[in-house]
């Protein structure tokens, strides 16, 4: 029988209803002076920029209450995401807002309430999409600057705009101005940035083929965007502050707009015309780059010049996580105030935590865009370092505030990887007693995955709730001690929480392969992520990595082995390396990389056959047969839960869970292996629903529902 014998000594003994005491740090003073914005005042320096969430028009309530925390949170803007300002911008299937009727403005007021209910200014971000839509839904034809096929694969033209198109398109835009501030808005956008707004493409030299007044000469390309901040401002200007959000580079050279040549030039034809420059460089894959392809605060370079030509306020990006980066970018002139996306998603309450100087309590953003694949799946919004993240109404959860215990009292929560990390956390924060084992020193695969090339960020995920469980004398961390399930039973637990994770398999059982494939027991040198992650390498090559996961891993370890020095095969069934990383807004990233590292792409191949040293693969379309010399294998496949324990306490058909003395559940990825932002939320509603009574066969959360209309006429 094994049993806990090692324990990490805590370091506090703050109980959840600890107050906190410790004041600002004087070098963030100036993050907290106002700023005036036109007419409008924001009460310190924090931004939150427009945003998706995958929830939109659709759910009005959902993203209120999302947009109400961050105001709680200190950011002194809160803004939307894109706002449609017609049926001729419809951007079906992305959930994104609409301003198209008075009814979207209604919705929209109820953001604007919760946002105004913290004394913060709330942001509307309205935008004419041109050819980057198709119009599913509305079925109108698409307008754009020019004759040409709108952006993706729908069999679809845009019509090139007539005079009468932009003056109608001006009117809509004036009219959706007037419903934002009618619904309370304090701050009105005009959109030009991402390479998805109608002035943008207008601007570009690569979209704007037109001969009239607005085309030809820059000055011309300009001209509907100043037409448009001239009719904000006409509109609305006397309550509100007119924004104007400007992607200053496209980072591709001479074939579009640059920092240093029309992106300066368009800076100083419009430089006192808004109230406020929101500055970035475009397309959304560069603005929000990835941790591992891009550092903080990397966008200085692009758009430190717009504050030398300009008296108004400029906020801007960069993944912004600490709070001397952020002071240094207002000292050395840079900024004015600090804008950001992912991390006031990961973390709602930064500014506030700045301004108390609990530094230490921050959830730091680990820049993988989890949130951002939301948008691209049309799924709500998630975070990996923030598991109430799009949760604040559906569920009732706050990213700082938990309900309190229940009428239990001592949990044991087994491992300690970021599912079993989040719930003792939660349930210390709860009340609970919790006492929380693992194996070895915990974090789990995150920690595990940080070594990995370009994620060291991920290390966050671990160290964030390390440090705040040391800092809760209620929970009581055994690292290097195994549980059997004897020590379990013995344990006096009310409540056992099975966070034990999950392993890689061997057999290459994937996606698409559904059986064990032929011949790989045969092979001499078979790896997975797990091997490689403990430090072992192919001894030699040629190498095959075999991915059938289709995020990450397949493509950093294909790089990792390649940087080595081998020979690397990349084999996926998939129509692209690391197909899922579309969602992420990575995946042309990691297939460059791969190719600077020399490593071969064979893709929509199917692993059909291994031998001592090569593999058969098949084409997923034809069935045709191909042979690959392979000294070493490395499979990318799926996972299975380390459910042993789980079994051998609750019965092989889970018999015996009702004569336990204790509550059992599989948290995370031993219950059913995903990604690390599914594990934490995994962990994080075990400990925010135990001891509650939900109903089993009803709907767990609250949800938004269509208005029925029986007006047929």
């Amino acid at each position: 029988m094994i049993y806990l014998l090692r324990r990490l000594t805590t370091l506090d003994h703050n109980t959840p209803d600890s107050k906190h005491t410790m004041t600002r740090d004087p070098r963030y003073d100036v993050l907290f002076e106002p700023v005036q914005i036109g007419p409008v005042t924001a009460r310190n320096r924090f931004y939150q920029v427009p945003h998706c969430n995958g929830m939109g028009h659709g759910m009005p309530n959902t993203v209120a209450a999302m947009r109400g925390v961050k105001a709680e949170g200190g950011w002194a803007v809160v803004a939307t995401e894109e706002c449609d300002i017609h049926p001729s911008s419809d951007v079906l299937p992305y959930h994104e807002a609409r301003l198209w009727d008075i009814e979207d403005q209604h919705r929209h007021a109820i953001m604007v309430d919760a946002v105004h209910a913290h004394g913060s200014l709330a942001a509307v971000e309205l935008v004419h999409n041109g050819h980057v839509v198709s119009n599913r839904y509305s079925r109108l034809p698409v307008l754009a600057v020019s004759d040409m096929p709108v952006v993706g694969y729908d069999p679809v033209q845009a019509s090139a705009m007539t005079r009468r198109d932009i003056a109608n398109v001006r009117r809509w835009h004036r009219n959706a101005a007037l419903r934002a501030r009618d619904a309370g808005f304090d701050i009105v956008y005009v959109y030009a940035g991402h390479d998805l707004a109608l002035p943008m493409h207008f601007i570009s030299r690569r979209y704007n083929q037109r001969t009239d007044e607005y085309g030809g000469s820059l000055e011309n390309r300009v001209r509907l965007t100043r037409e448009l901040l001239e009719d904000t401002r006409d509109a609305v200007g006397d309550v509100c502050g007119v924004a104007f959000r400007f992607a200053v580079d496209e980072l591709l050279g001479s074939d579009g707009i640059c920092s240093d040549t029309e992106g300066r030039e368009i800076v100083e034809m419009l430089a006192e015309l808004p109230d406020l420059w929101d500055v970035n460089v475009s397309d959304w894959a560069n603005d929000s780059v990835t941790a591992r392809f891009g550092e903080e605060g990397a966008q200085e370079p692009y758009v430190s010049f717009v504050k030398k030509l300009t008296t108004k306020p400029v906020v801007g990006v960069g993944r912004f996580t600490s709070a001397d980066a952020m002071v240094a970018q207002i000292q050395r002139g840079v900024l004015d105030m600090i804008g950001a996306a992912r991390p006031s998603i990961a973390d709602p309450f930064l500014p506030n935590k700045i301004e108390q100087g609990r530094l230490e309590d921050i959830r730091e953003c680990i820049g993988c865009n989890i949130c951002v694949s939301g948008d691209f799946t049309q799924s709500p919004i998630r975070c990996t370092q923030n598991p109430t993240m799009g949760e604040e109404w559906r569920r009732g959860w706050h990213p700082e505030t938990m309900n309190r215990k229940g009428h239990s009292d001592r949990v044991l929560v087994v491992g300690a990887g970021p599912a079993g990390l989040e719930a003792a956390l939660a349930l210390g924060q709860r009340g609970y007693e919790v006492s929380l084992a693992d194996s070895v020193e915990g974090g789990g695969r995150a920690v595990l995955e940080s070594t990995l090339p370009g994620f060291s960020s991920y290390r966050r995920v671990a160290d964030y709730r390390m440090d705040q469980l040391q800092r809760l004398a209620n929970v009581r961390f055994y690292p290097g001690s195994e549980m059997d399930a004897d020590s379990i039973r013995d344990f006096g637990a009310d409540h056992v929480a099975l966070a034990t994770g999950a392993h890689w398999r061997r057999d290459g059982v994937g996606r698409a392969t559904w059986r064990s494939v032929d011949g790989v027991d045969d092979h001499p040198a078979i790896l997975t992520p797990d091997d490689i992650l403990a430090g072992q390498r192919p001894e030699h090559g040629p190498v095959v990595i075999y991915d059938d996961d289709h995020y990450y891993l397949g493509g950093v370890i294909a790089e990792l082995i390649a940087q080595s020095g081998q020979s690397v095969t990349l084999v996926t069934p998939g129509p692209e390396v690391s197909h899922w990383t579309q969602n992420t807004m990575e995946q042309h990233r990691i297939e460059q990389r791969l190719i600077e590292n020399g490593v071969d792409l064979v893709c929509k191949q199917v692993l059909a056959g291994v031998s001592a040293d090569a593999v058969d693969i098949s084409c997923i379309t034809s069935a045709r047969r191909r042979v690959l010399p392979c000294a070493a294998l490395v499979l990318v496949t799926a996972r299975l839960p380390e459910n042993a324990l789980y079994f051998a306490l609750a019965g092989t058909d889970e018999d015996q869970l009702e004569t336990l003395p204790f509550s059992l559940t599989r948290v995370g990825d031993c219950m059913a292996p995903g990604t690390i932002a599914a594990a934490v939320y995994h962990g994080h509603r075990y400990a925010r629903e135990l001891d509650a009574l939900p109903d089993p066969d009803g709907v767990p959360f609250k949800r938004e529902y269509s208005i029925i209309q029986n007006d047929l006429t």
